[in-house]
């Protein structure tokens, strides 16, 4: 099955939580009125698209009819997809590149998938023929250590650690003096999810971006935040949360096959304005792909 097919599979419980509504509330519909604009609004809200962003949405697509004189119920459904692939598509999803080696530093609470993310990074670089070597900075739970030596083993990538409990800055550093020195193309780093308080977490980031970008201007060339799009909402929050305190550069967005709520990445794009880099559709180490926003409209609205 090749990752369109796969993609359409992966977001078949968003199809029906969004898209099937909409197709339901326009068929037998006579007239465009504002009773239906409302039902859509709903439809939207209740995908995880946000009322914020939902509402501009319905403010736009009121202006197209208008400005098109549609009449009939049924041009709404390819004037809705158009839209939001309008919506996906502003912003460069493209990788930063920078270096050598390209410095990529991956953000996000715990539990989002974000060192299984960092696993599938390398392998799919890897397997594009780059040089990839992954920083262990994770230091405050020894089973994250552990989890990405065990990635680095399954795509064949080193792994730069310290031990449990070192300071992440530190393994930071080394993992960028090791990368040099190997002379690879690009360095992905993990970073914690947790720490005893926020600000202790907020901190610790800012330092590692402090060290990378003493050492080599510029970097890090990405930050990339993981969210889970099962929390809907909530990762919007945790985006502006890590946003602040990291200059988040790009998002990547797992578990869309698991969830109903794959609208919410609509209302990333408009709410924060940050690209959606990647996006996870599965298990599988291939199963993390580049983002592209008119593949992901024509997959949902299929």
């Amino acid at each position: 099955m090749g990752f369109f097919n796969r993609l359409k599979e992966s977001l078949s419980k968003t199809r029906q939580g969004l898209v099937e509504k909409i197709e339901n509330l326009i068929t037998g519909r006579q007239v465009i009125d504002e009773s239906l604009y409302e039902e859509l609004e709903e439809a939207l809200i209740g995908a995880d698209v946000g009322v914020e962003t939902s509402l501009e949405l319905m403010e736009t697509l009121r202006r197209r009819v208008k400005e098109q004189k549609l009449r009939d119920p049924a041009r709404l459904k390819p004037l809705l997809q158009e839209l939001i692939t309008d919506e996906l598509g502003t912003g460069d999803s493209s990788l930063n590149r920078g270096g050598p080696p390209t410095v990529i530093l991956v953000v996000g609470v715990n539990g989002v998938g974000k060192t299984t993310t960092i696993g599938k990074l390398a392998y799919y670089y890897k397997t594009r023929g780059e040089r990839v070597l992954l920083g262990a900075a994770d230091t405050f739970r020894a089973a994250a250590i552990d989890q990405l030596e065990i990635w680095g083993r399954r795509v064949g990538v080193d792994v730069v650690k310290h031990r449990e409990g070192s300071d992440p800055a530190a393994v930071a550093y080394d993992a960028l003096q090791a990368a040099r020195a190997r002379k690879v193309d690009m360095l992905i780093i993990d970073t914690a999810g947790r720490l005893h308080t926020k600000s202790n977490l907020m901190e610790e980031l800012k330092k590692i971006r402090r060290v990378l970008g003493r050492e080599l201007p510029g970097a890090p060339h990405e930050v990339l935040l993981v969210l889970d799009a099962t929390t809907g909402q909530n990762a919007i929050s945790q985006a502006r949360l890590f946003s602040e305190a990291t200059g988040v550069t790009g998002i990547v967005l797992t578990k869309l096959d698991g969830t109903a709520r794959g609208g919410v990445i609509i209302g990333i794009r408009r709410m924060l304005n940050i690209p959606v880099k990647f996006i996870g559709i599965g298990e599988g180490v291939e199963d993390l792909q580049p983002f592209n926003p008119q593949e992901f409209a024509a997959a949902l609205f299929d």
